[in-house]
């Protein structure tokens, strides 16, 4: 038996658009899942990969497999006009938006490695966030319900600060979290947000009252999820 591979190989990928972030997904769950069936067959088995891939992408709404087409407030011409994308995916979750300023990660782990729980991984994403909003003097939480992470949860002032959406297949996931740093909150003006009616939508940036550099960010959240993980990053070369 094969000891659990740990180990998550991290690429940046900067400002990439979000089909060509896809499809790299795509091709690293894939590779991931035919080394496991691999696996099965042979005696000597290989230790499956991890990947951690950090985007920027300039904007883009995107819906997810559970989500209504009529939470997209924009028709085509519309979105062609304020230059913004458009795709359904196949990702869990609603309708959400990305665009410049905010921290996007999309994980793409062999769970086995880890452990065998999608509630439990999708728990500890929202903590990574949680932890990291903690050293910014803020107070993240859970919304019954509602994945991702808010503040001030129970009052007319909720506001969702990160979402969430995966997608496993034999244990491997692939999208992840958008947590908004710097981003221009009106673009969420164009969509009904997770396609929850009344809550508001809030960023780093708004909420502290100044820029935030997202390296500072991103090292942060770092930390956090390989502490929860009990995983070490390595550079891509």
């Amino acid at each position: 038996m094969q000891s659990p591979n740990k180990k998550i190989q991290v690429t940046d990928l900067k400002n990439t658009s979000y089909q060509p972030a896809w499809d790299l997904q795509e091709k690293l769950l894939k590779e991931i899942v035919e080394l496991k069936i691999a696996n099965r067959k042979v005696e000597i088995q290989q230790p499956t990969p991890n990947y951690f891939l950090w985007v920027e992408h300039p904007p883009v709404i995107t819906l997810g497999k559970s989500g209504a087409i009529d939470h997209l407030l924009l028709n085509e011409e519309q979105l062609r006009d304020r230059g913004i994308e458009y795709f359904k995916t196949n990702r869990g979750g609603d309708i959400t938006f990305h665009g410049l300023g905010q921290v996007v990660g999309y994980p793409i782990l062999d769970l086995e490695n880890f452990f065998t729980d999608i509630h439990k991984y999708l728990r500890l994403l929202e903590e990574m966030v949680i932890l990291t909003l903690k050293e910014y003097g803020l107070e993240g939480t859970r919304s019954p319900g509602e994945t991702g992470v808010w503040l001030d949860v129970g009052t007319p002032f909720a506001r969702k600060i990160c979402a969430l959406g995966v997608k496993a297949s034999r244990w491997v996931t692939m999208h992840g979290f958008a947590f908004n740093v710097n981003t221009d909150l009106a673009y969420f003006s164009y969509i009904v947000p997770c396609g929850i009616q009344g809550k508001g939508v809030t960023s780093l940036q708004a909420e502290l009252k100044r820029e935030i550099p997202l390296d500072e960010v991103r090292e942060k959240l770092s930390t956090h999820f390989q502490a929860l993980f009990e995983a070490e990053f390595v550079t891509a070369d």
